[in-house]
């Protein structure tokens, strides 16, 4: 069993860490001052699943291979990349009227669900980070490694939902002055597009 006190260190580095800004907090951030706090949460929750699939990939080692492989790393690399490229043609495209949530079905919360999985699972820096942080928390004499780390990955999670939940609560407020401004809605979109080709741009020149 692991200890309470690694668990309460773990959850505060957690926490620290998520808000630490990066492209899943401006992610979470764009996405609910466009479309509202639900859709914020949606897509929080599509991020935390895509964490879901880091937190298996190492605790049965498969994130090795994107630590040794420059080939794998750099295709993984160049997918997130391609997506991100997509959602800020989507979103430099944008109609005002494309704002409201489920209005003209372009932006239900199943597309902003895969959007946040697709958003985490193809950025390599997590699958590298979560194989170079859980592991310093697991210890072989209270058992099974790879339980620890899926146990480790599950508080993530819950520290990941906790601080972009409340990114996309704040942000919220935002929507509701673009839902009565046209002006401010293609001010918005334009910024979310080049927040999106800002983030291609990171992610192209990330390094393993």
């Amino acid at each position: 069993m692991i200890p309470i006190e690694t668990i309460s260190v773990f959850f505060a580095a957690s926490v620290a860490l998520a808000l630490a800004p990066g492209p899943d907090n401006i992610f979470v951030l764009t996405q609910s001052a466009l479309s509202g706090r639900a859709a914020g949460l949606v897509v929080t929750l599509g991020l935390c699943t895509g964490l879901i699939v880091h937190t298996l990939a190492v605790a049965f080692g498969v994130a090795v291979i994107f630590q040794t492989s420059a080939m794998a790393f750099n295709a993984l690399k160049l997918i997130g990349a391609a997506y991100l490229l997509y959602l800020a043609w989507q979103a430099f495209k944008a109609r005002p009227s494309d704002m409201t949530l489920g209005a003209n079905g372009k932006l239900t919360r199943r597309k902003l669900y895969l959007r946040g999985v697709v958003m985490n699972v193809t950025n390599p820096k997590v699958a590298i980070f979560f194989l170079a942080f859980l592991p310093q928390f697991a210890d072989p004499t209270r058992g099974s490694v790879a339980l620890q780390m899926v146990a480790f990955g599950a508080i993530f999670m819950l520290a990941a939902f906790v601080v972009f939940g409340a990114v996309s609560w704040a942000s919220g407020f935002l929507s509701e002055w673009l839902r009565h401004s046209e002006r401010a809605q293609v001010i918005m979109n334009r910024v979310a597009g080049t927040v999106f080709v800002g983030l291609v741009a990171r992610l192209v020149v990330t390094q393993r």
